[in-house]
C-alpha cells in the first residue's frame, strides 16, 4: 500500500516530527511503499481567492510546491497520515492550509477537478499528535476536524497517537511510550481495525470474532 506521511511543525526535529518519522518507520517495517514531507519544505502561501489567483488555463496561480506534492503524494496514497504540534488547541497553521489549499484543485473551476476529487476519496487516515498538556481535550478540536474530513471524503478515520512533551524530545521521555505507540500504529495502519457506525451499521453483536 502507499501512505503520505505530512509532518507540519516547523521544528524538525520537534516531538511532532519524531513522532511522525516513528510512523513512517513503522510503515517501512510492514513493507508499505511510504512518502514522507515536511508541509515548511514546499507550503509558500495561504489560499487565495481562487476567482482572482487562477490562471487563465484555470491552474493554481501560487508558484510554490504544493500541486507537485499533492498530486504526486497525496492524491496517489491509499493512507494518509497528518503529524501536528497542538498550538492554541487546534493544528499547526501548516496543516490548515495544507487542506485549505487541495480547496483550488478540488473546486468545479479546476480543470482536473473530477480526477481529483476521485483520488481524495476513500483512504485510511491517521493523526499525530504533540502536546504539553495531559488534559484529555486538548487535542479535542483537531481530532474533530480530521474525524469530519475523513467523513466528508468518505475515508476511514483510523485513531489518533498522542504523546506528551514539550523540550525537543521530551516524547522520549513520556511513560505511555508514544514513539513506540507511533512505530506500531504505522506498523498495523492499513491493517487496525477501524469502525465508524451509523444507526442502521449492520453489526454482528462482537467486535473481535
Amino acid at each position: 500500500m502507499k501512505a503520505f506521511v505530512l509532518s507540519s511543525s516547523p521544528r524538525r526535529n520537534g516531538n511532532s516530527s519524531i513522532l511522525a518519522q516513528a510512523v513512517r518507520d513503522g510503515l517501512n517495517e510492514a513493507g508499505h511503499d511510504v512518502e514522507f514531507a515536511y508541509a515548511d519544505d514546499f507550503i509558500g502561501s495561504f489560499l487565495r481567492d481562487c476567482r482572482q489567483c487562477r490562471k487563465p488555463d484555470g491552474e493554481c496561480a501560487i508558484d510554490d510546491g504544493f500541486r507537485s506534492v499533492f498530486f504526486e503524494r497525496y492524491l496517489p496514497a491509499d493512507g494518509f497520515i497528518a503529524a501536528t504540534p497542538i498550538y492554541w488547541y487546534g493544528a499547526a497553521a501548516q496543516l490548515k492550509a495544507f487542506f485549505d489549499r487541495a480547496f483550488c484543485y478540488y473546486a468545479a473551476s479546476h480543470p482536473q477537478s473530477a480526477e481529483v476529487i476521485e483520488g481524495m476519496l476513500g483512504k485510511r487516515v491517521g493523526l499525530v499528535l504533540s502536546s504539553e498538556e495531559t488534559f484529555p481535550m486538548v487535542s479535542g478540536g483537531i481530532v474533530s476536524q480530521i474525524q469530519e474530513f475523513s467523513r466528508y471524503t468518505r475515508s476511514t478515520f483510523v485513531g489518533v497517537v498522542h504523546g506528551v512533551g514539550n523540550a525537543r524530545g521530551d516524547v522520549h521521555k513520556d511513560p505511555l511510550d508514544p514513539v513506540g505507540c507511533a512505530r506500531r500504529f504505522g506498523h498495523e495502519f492499513f491493517t487496525r481495525h477501524a469502525t465508524d457506525y451509523q444507526l442502521d451499521t449492520p453489526r454482528s453483536g462482537r467486535v473481535w470474532g
